[in-house]
């Protein structure tokens, strides 16, 4: 990524990773979608109603992926071969000892924090089942976080993305098989997807272990470089913390949605999981970000940085707003994919509309944030998200949120925080001078 034409090398990286995260949003959305076709509310209400606690665990480890693929991408393009292969077995050794915690973690601690949330007694149970086999299989989804890190931070993102087609395609033929042939519950559901997770992460390993370039996977290498881990958690800490204490946040408004009882539990997380594919280029141009300014930064091409991030930041807001003009006027179908129920559509319909002229302002601020992390400044954007994205919604749940019981503070506390963050991000850039040809020459 650091020579040829960079509108082209940023499309042609991230497109393919659009295209897996939309298999991914798909394999992760099909469980609510047969969920809430074949079973009841409730069975869609306890899927739904737990993505904020399985994306706070997953979230964790997922920052500690960026930040080996910051450092991996950073070898590169410094050509530097032996500190990459150091890189790549020390990413793949803290992925190890992730997969032991977040497992033990997540089994033992899910009723704990179902309760916490104020789950209420008709969904408890299947929300339990749920995330119990959920996080009995998660190790594969964290080594494939971590082995997907190394292979983007080389340039290579169509093998991922065949991969996440693949997990797809058996997702959905397994989510139909378990739910509408065997008559199993929700547990089907979290079963096709552990299964899938470990279909993905053999391919993936499968990559890395026959490849004949620097990020090679050799089992007997396996092992933690000091100097590497210390790259790696000061780029990886931020961003974990940063979307652990967002995805904490998450928990706490998931706990102000449940007080409005299954319809609303249901058609909040219905208008969640669309909400996902529009923000499919975010992820995308994000992971492109990161990894094209670390290499260039690696290369010393900061002419290179400048344009590409603009480039990047343009992409992503002009995308999230047409797919939020589409869904603003989609809301009430989208939501009916899911469930029929009148009530279920009234309140995911009513998120959706409130949010999606927003969304391409969340979209700027998640590829700001990429920016920051390339630049080798991960402090920032945790910072602004954890000030604007957690701080301020905690304390308006805490204030206005106990003297108004209103489904509506939940519909504009997101646009609230994300124009917040955009703000912040115009501020920081104004004042970094990011985008003048003076940075480019320094």
């Amino acid at each position: 990524m650091t020579e040829g034409n960079i509108r082209r090398k940023m499309l042609g990286f991230a497109l393919p990773i659009l295209a897996g995260y939309f298999f991914q949003q798909l394999y992760n959305t099909v469980d609510a979608l047969i969920v809430g076709n074949y079973l009841d509310a409730d069975a869609l209400a306890a899927v739904t109603s737990t993505s904020s606690y399985t994306y706070l665990m997953i979230g964790f480890v997922a920052g500690f992926a960026t930040g080996a693929g910051i450092i991996v991408a950073r070898h590169i393009g410094g050509e530097s071969p032996e500190e990459t292969e150091k890189a790549v077995h020390t990413a793949v050794a803290l992925g190890l000892f992730f997969s032991i915690i977040l497992t033990a973690a997540g089994v033992l601690v899910s009723p704990v924090i179902l309760r916490l949330m104020g789950t209420p007694e008709t969904v408890f149970p299947r929300s339990c089942r749920y995330l119990q086999v959920y996080f009995a299989g998660s190790a594969a989804l964290v080594m494939y976080n971590m082995f997907v890190s190394i292979l983007q931070a080389s340039g290579e993102s169509r093998y991922p993305l065949l991969c996440l087609v693949a997990s797809s395609l058996t997702n959905i033929v397994l989510d139909i098989l378990f739910i509408s042939v065997f008559h199993m519950d929700v547990e089907g559901a979290a079963l096709a997807t552990v299964i899938s997770e470990i279909l993905s992460v053999v391919l993936v390993g499968m990559k890395l272990l026959r490849t004949k370039e620097a990020i090679r996977l050799q089992p007997r290498k396996i092992r933690v470089d000091r100097a590497n881990l210390k790259y790696i958690i000061r780029y990886g800490f931020p961003t974990a913390l940063q979307g652990c204490v967002i995805d904490l946040s998450n928990m706490l408004i998931q706990s102000y949605i449940n007080s409005f009882g299954r319809d609303a539990m249901a058609g909040i997380g219905a208008s969640i999981k669309t909400e996902g594919f529009m923000f499919l280029p975010v992820t995308a141009f994000s992971m492109a970000l990161t990894t094209f300014v670390s290499q260039n930064v690696g290369a010393k091409r900061m002419d290179r940085v400048k344009e590409g991030a603009r480039f990047g930041l343009l992409c992503t807001a002009g995308m999230l707003l047409a797919f939020g003009t589409i869904a603003y006027f989609l809301a009430p179908s989208l939501v009916a994919l899911f469930n029929s129920d009148p009530a279920i559509i009234r309140y995911g319909a009513g998120r959706t509309t409130t949010c999606a002229f927003f969304y391409c302002l969340c979209g700027f601020s998640h590829t700001a944030s990429a920016v920051s992390r390339g630049l080798g400044k991960p402090m920032t954007p945790m910072l602004v998200m954890l000030i604007c994205w957690c701080a301020v919604r905690v304390l308006v749940l805490f204030t206005i949120g106990q003297a108004v019981h209103d489904i509506r503070l939940i519909y504009w506390i997101y646009p609230f925080t994300w124009t917040l963050s955009t703000i912040v991000y115009l501020i920081d850039f104004r004042r970094q001078n990011l985008f003048r040809r003076e940075l480019a020459a320094s």
